[in-house]
């Protein structure tokens, strides 16, 4: 089984932007070298260097992974174009407004500031929108692929609703806040979910990599230890997960 990275022209439109927005986050961490300043907070060049890379690395792993799930070609085409230009969207507003010395989410001093903010948590529910449809695909129907890789697959997808759960858990609690006018405690209230997130997104990447991984060679293990590995490595990341999810509660 090949790792199709050559496929479609949309899969390539993907791998390509994919490459440029980690590309771009990478040389925001050679500005902030020479820069300097923080680099944590609201208001520093982290943000476009983990954004670019996150969303970078999150759109190869989509276009890749969604190549295993039993879904219409042009339904699949149409969700990786949308995800693909949403990617780009956000990755630019945050991008944009580190240039500015602003912050990018939860904005809302200025109008322009807070058109930004406005279109980075629509691009939000766009996100939610086109990654719920493929782990409703990937859930419904066995997905494609070697040993290990069907469950890798599901539980990738399953773990990224969990990531768009406290995406959207950190928008909604921070854009009350700032309509409110506690600008300051709306950037300090999403802190606590950022671990949670962090691991729950990237699951759809690393667990499907470990799946292909164990059915290249001539010496891959037999079909049915792959399953098991695949299937303890899912428990392994499951139990991450709960940890990281039980640390978040406690420095609530």
């Amino acid at each position: 089984m090949s790792l199709r990275l050559a496929g479609r022209p949309v899969e390539r439109l993907c791998y390509a932007t994919g490459v440029v927005l980690i590309a771009s986050g990478l040389a925001h961490l050679a500005v902030f070298a020479v820069d300097g300043g923080p680099w944590n907070g609201p208001v520093s060049w982290r943000k476009p260097v983990t954004f670019g890379v996150s969303f970078g690395v999150t759109l190869i792993a989509v276009a890749w992974v969604t190549s295993y799930i039993r879904i219409g070609a042009r339904a699949r085409a149409a969700l990786l174009g949308v995800f693909a230009a949403d990617c780009v969207v956000e990755v630019g507003g945050i991008t944009l407004q580190a240039w500015r010395r602003v912050p990018s989410h939860l904005n809302m001093e200025t109008g322009f500031d807070a058109s930004v903010s406005t279109v980075l948590a629509g691009g939000g529910w766009v996100l939610v929108v086109v990654l719920s449809a493929f782990a409703v695909a990937a859930l419904r129907r066995a997905p494609a692929g070697p040993p290990g890789m069907p469950l890798a697959v599901r539980a990738g997808f399953a773990l990224l609703l969990a990531a768009l759960g406290s995406g959207v858990a950190m928008i909604a609690r921070g854009v009350v806040l700032a309509r409110t006018g506690q600008q300051v405690a709306a950037y300090e209230s999403t802190a606590w979910l950022k671990p949670l997130h962090f691991v729950t997104l990237h699951a759809v990447l690393v667990l499907p990599v470990l799946a292909w991984l164990l059915s290249r060679g001539r010496r891959a293990p037999r079909p049915e230890t792959r399953e098991r590995i695949v299937a303890a490595a899912t428990a392994g990341y499951a139990g991450a997960v709960a940890a990281t999810g039980v640390w978040a509660v406690m420095t609530y």
